[in-house]
């Protein structure tokens, strides 16, 4: 991505950032266009809030460059809730070439959409020499819906001058999203990490929409866009064009299921900004809810039904890939205590599931286990004793037994059942999403070819490098390719309430499943 590897060893993702932009002249950047950040945001039938801060990297497209916007479609369709999934939904989609005036209709019924809404242009540019991809631009579009109604299905069409979704031979582009219900509800949710571009995540993908999910959590790595992945900028084959290839490969799922992201190593890229995140500014509208919007824009929360989901960014916290280590100072640790603390007061919430990129605990013999992760975070999973632990990062499906303080509580075999109240955390692994596979140092171990073991080797990685360990909780290993499903049950107070957590491999079989059971409040 154009730093020297010797020198981007010793750079910090600030580091390497400035390094590019004085690289790249401002001569370069000028001649692409005036750097700028389009229109507003628009609210479902009421118009509202205002663009986001430039990023430097954004620019708007000269007149040259304008097509006819009859001749262009619109695609990569992707869907995210917003603080509230009960009535706030953010709508993201591409265009290959600019358009002008892009907007977003909703409505009740496909012949009954509302008025245009503005939507906000987003507009990244990559100059030739920061990667594989050449001088390339991409465009990236988004509508955040407000006031909308709890557990209400919406139809809707983005669009823009010359391409209305509303005409009669444009309805086939209408996509679909319903909104969280007000009260508590049975629904099921789905997770993985490690997706990339390939015919594996395309197969994820085509399961994933067969369970009929909620929303759809994306454990980190997401398009691989650097695909060596350590946050470091020499020649790493950087190409942004694989996110195009992303993002029309998840539409199928993404237009009518919210994908919610949490941001792994492989999503640092140092070009943008000096965090890193400045591209996945310009492709994702997320929840803003977090402790530092600046820094970690892939760390929020919210609250669906009886369920909270907190994302968090372990590159803040990985002595594995250090190049974001220490970013928000330990504002998220506080802001996650903070968020743990206010989930198990709430009445309405029973289960609180955290996911992020970096394991807690695994036996790949890739990257094994993250001490950072297990130094800041796992105390307060069990402190506030939280129900589902999913990680990525290691390509692989590994699960574990009830863990408190560093030791198995509760053996979990396949069908078990954990109560976290008392009993400690189930850890997931669920990294298989497409990219290619890792390995296990012992045998795979699932459902209907169980190969218990005793022990396993392992390694953990600390600020003093990888220290070895061998350890006991284990229970599920699958090497082949995999998603989680889980199935939430609520129940009235005082009875009992469960999340049915599935491991399902690429050919639809069941490799793993549990329960977690708690008390309904």
């Amino acid at each position: 991505m154009g730093v020297p590897e010797k020198l981007a060893a010793r750079l910090s993702m600030a580091e390497q950032h400035e390094y590019l932009r004085s690289r790249f002249s401002r001569r370069t950047l000028i001649r692409g266009g005036a750097v700028t950040l389009g229109a507003v945001t628009g609210g479902a039938f009421v118009p509202g809030a205002t663009a986001r801060a430039t990023v430097p990297t954004q620019r708007t497209a000269s007149a040259a460059e304008r097509v006819d916007g009859s001749l262009v479609a619109p695609f990569g369709r992707h869907l995210a809730w917003g603080n509230d999934p009960r009535t706030e939904v953010s709508v993201s989609w591409q265009v290959p070439v600019a358009v002008k005036k892009p907007f977003i209709r909703v409505g009740a019924h496909p012949t009954d959409l509302s008025r245009r809404i503005d939507a906000e242009v987003r507009t990244l540019y990559t100059p030739a020499g920061v990667g594989a991809s050449g001088d390339h631009t991409q465009y990236y579009l988004h509508a955040k819906l407000t006031h909308l109604r709890p557990g209400r299905t919406y139809c809707y069409g983005v669009g823009h001058e010359g391409f209305d979704p509303a005409e009669p031979h444009l309805l086939g582009t209408l996509g679909t999203f319903t909104t969280a219900p007000a009260h508590k509800a049975p629904f099921t949710f789905t997770a993985f990490g490690d997706e990339g571009v390939g015919y594996h995540g395309l197969a994820n993908n085509a399961l994933i929409l067969g369970q009929n999910p909620a929303f759809h959590l994306h454990a980190g790595d997401i398009a691989y866009g650097d695909p060596a992945g350590q946050g470091k900028t020499g020649d790493t084959g950087f190409d942004s064009r694989t996110w195009d290839q992303f993002l029309h490969q998840t539409e199928s799922v993404a237009k009518q299921v919210p994908w919610m992201p949490a941001y792994g190593n492989h999503d640092m890229e140092a070009w943008y900004s000096p965090n890193g995140y400045g591209g996945e500014d310009a492709r994702w509208t997320l929840p803003d809810n977090g402790p530092d919007r600046e820094n970690l824009p892939g760390v929020y929360s919210f609250v669906y039904g009886n369920t909270a989901v907190i994302s968090l960014d372990a590159n803040d916290i990985s002595f594995e890939i250090p190049a974001n280590l220490g970013i928000s100072g330990g504002t998220q640790t506080t802001w996650l205590e903070a968020q743990l603390k206010r989930f198990r007061a709430a009445k309405d919430v029973d289960f609180v599931v955290v996911f992020f990129h970096h394991c807690a605990y695994c036996t790949s013999t890739a990257h094994a286990s993250e001490g950072g992760v297990r130094q800041e975070w796992v105390p307060l999973f069990e402190k506030y004793t939280v129900d589902l632990v999913i990680n990525g990062h290691n390509h692989q499906y590994e699960r574990t037994d009830v863990i408190k303080g560093g030791q198995v509580t509760k053996k979990l075999p396949i069908g078990g059942t954990a109560h976290p109240e008392t009993d400690g955390v189930v850890y997931v692994t669920a990294g298989a999403a497409g990219r290619g596979l890792y390995a296990f140092s012992a045998p795979d171990s699932y459902e209907g070819h169980e190969h218990e073991v005793d022990s396993v080797a392992s390694f953990v990685n600390t600020k003093d490098g990888k220290r070895n360990e061998t350890v006991a909780w284990s229970r599920v290993r699958y090497l082949d390719y995999s998603f989680l499903r889980v199935d939430v049950t609520p129940a009235a107070k005082g009875r009992r309430t469960t999340l049915t957590v599935s491991g399902i491999a690429e050919n639809g079989s069941r490799i793993d499943h549990f329960t977690v059971a708690r008390t309904a409040k």
